[in-house]
């Protein structure tokens, strides 16, 4: 497959490129993306491809080559390897200085989901233009969801439309900052964390700042919350699952001399055992409220259930790694760390094998931005990178899933 993506990509890198451009000057937030799924389906359509629309929610699938329901004579166990790619933007403000630049006010890709719903159209469209001539050992399912940014995530509506049915292998790749352009970033197992939402409200019957011994002291009790919550959880669970707890916002009162009826502390938990996360809910309650108690404010703690952790399949992996060596080399991949990080594609995870590679995007000496700011930025060369690992990832897993067995080494 490399070859006829290299050849592929030759002719319509630029096209992608200017694809990029125009999502990230048109950001939009989850379970918004009309227009973004507009434009793929325009692309996919003109390919003489038949993408399928959601219908309760924007995005859509797409398969690419016999297809699972093409009908008699199509072999009915053959491997689907889906492509999954993110759709949504950021409530952030584009503070970059680049012709590209959003033209919506306080939304922006700063995580990159431009790039990659840019990459899984275009090694679809390059594994389209090769299975005209090479037919596929199974089918390609690309896969376009709203809303990986928000929490549980769209990957939940898109599996609840049942877009897994038959998928063999789930793969992604995620922009990675801190790798550079050219460079694939692996790991068997665990290579995000889990990631839920706390809202903590504590309330009291207000009163002056003169005279808190005859009130609830609210502000003092959130500090004390916002301080030892954190602490508490440090010392309640396996210091290995490196539970973290860290607070967005506080919110509390309008003046100086007046004790606020009410308050809120909002935060991101994260861990990296997918045991300590399913047991977070309930220990997060149970020591909130210890904790206040002495002070008598009276809590609600609403605890969302975010993703779990990305656990990548050992033998998909693999699969990636044959096809970096095939590709680019050796030495084009190596090993990452676990991030603390959350992605929605865990969920994918819980129900197929599968696998999330990060996709180096730093200009080699070149700037190290962040995700999740609004200077994040790419260095482009990244979307041909990705395009040709990801069709040669879906066909090397296609050809394993196909004859697991492998080539018979007695064969003439």
């Amino acid at each position: 497959m490399a070859p006829t993506a290299a050849a592929w990509l030759a002719e319509h890198e630029g096209e992608l490129i200017a694809l990029r451009r125009d999502l990230h000057a048109h950001p939009e937030l989850g379970r918004q993306e009309h227009r973004t799924t507009a434009a793929i389906e325009a692309r996919l359509l003109a390919a003489g491809l038949s993408p399928q629309r959601f219908p309760d929610v924007p995005g859509l699938w797409c398969d690419i080559g016999a297809g699972v329901d093409a009908g008699p004579g199509v072999d009915a166990e053959a491997p689907v390897v889906m492509l999954r790619a993110d759709l949504d933007a950021l409530p952030l403000a584009d503070l970059k200085d680049v012709p590209y630049r959003s033209t919506v006010p306080g939304v922006t890709h700063a995580c990159g989901h431009d790039v990659h719903t840019t990459v899984a159209l275009g090694a679809g469209l390059a594994l389209a233009a090769h299975a005209r001539a090479h037919p596929l050992p199974g089918t390609v399912r690309l896969l376009f969801q709203p809303a990986e940014e928000t929490m549980p995530g769209g990957a939940l509506d898109v599996i609840d439309a049942g877009v897994l049915k038959p998928v063999t292998a789930a793969i992604t790749v995620h922009c990675d900052p801190a790798l550079d352009v050219g460079t694939i970033g692996l790991r068997s197992g665990p290579i995000t964390s889990a990631a839920d939402a706390v809202e903590i409200t504590l309330a009291g019957p207000g009163g002056h700042t003169s005279r808190p011994q005859n009130t609830v002291d609210l502000v003092y009790a959130l500090a004390r919350l916002a301080v030892d919550l954190p602490a508490a959880l440090s010392r309640r669970v396996d210091p290995r699952s490196a539970l973290s707890l860290v607070w967005g916002q506080v919110q509390a009162g309008t003046v100086t001399n007046a004790i606020p009826r009410t308050g809120k502390l909002r935060g991101t938990i994260r861990t990296l055992s997918r045991e300590t996360w399913e047991t977070a809910p309930e220990l997060v309650e149970r020591l909130a409220e210890q904790i206040v108690a002495p002070y008598g404010a009276e809590i609600a703690v609403d605890y969302v259930r975010g993703v779990p952790p990305v656990v990548n399949t050992a033998e998909v992996v693999d699969a990636f790694g044959a096809a970096v060596d095939t590709v680019f080399g050796h030495g084009a991949s190596t090993t990452v760390a676990q991030s603390l990080g959350g992605e929605d594609f865990g969920w994918y995870l819980t129900h197929v094998p599968g696998g999330l590679a990060r996709l180096g995007t730093r200009t080699p000496g070149g700037t190290t931005f962040d995700l999740h700011q609004g200077t994040f930025d790419v260095d482009e060369r990244a979307i041909g990178v990705g395009v040709r690992f990801l069709s040669a990832a879906a066909c090397e897993l296609l050809d394993r899933y196909a004859d697991p067995a492998g080539p018979d080494p007695d064969a003439a």
